[in-house]
């Protein structure tokens, strides 16, 4: 099992910035890739950003210029760092992560509780 906690979000004015955190724990032998999406009110929940163990990294096109995903895989932490922030990116962001328990057992997706923020003058 692998439980995943967000952290940073909150509330900020257009144009600025935060920085969202996701540390990985429980018992588990390795985790692929890690991501945050994001599920606005009466929305499908959208991918936002993704980063493989070997540091590849995916982007919603909405996103690309401004927000940043990074990975520290010695803390099994997933770090969103989110600029130019827009009304438009107000939603509860949550963290994925794909783990398995041990070496060739299968890999399962795991979800965090997901941290608000709200980008608002």
């Amino acid at each position: 099992q692998v439980q995943l906690v967000e952290s940073g979000g909150g509330l900020v004015q257009p144009g600025g910035s935060l920085r969202l955190s996701c540390a990985a724990s429980g018992s588990f032998f390795s985790i692929n890739y890690m991501g945050w999406y994001r599920q606005a009110p009466g929305k499908q929940r959208e991918l936002v950003a993704l980063i493989t163990g070997g540091g590849s990294t995916n982007y919603a096109d909405s996103v690309k210029g401004r927000f940043t995903i990074s990975r520290d895989n010695a803390k099994n932490t997933v770090y969103l760092q989110m600029n130019s922030l827009k009304p438009e990116d107000t939603s509860v962001y949550i963290c994925n992560a794909q783990a398995r328990s041990s070496l060739g057992t299968p890999w399962y997706t795991y979800w965090g509780q997901g941290t608000q923020v709200t980008v608002s003058s």
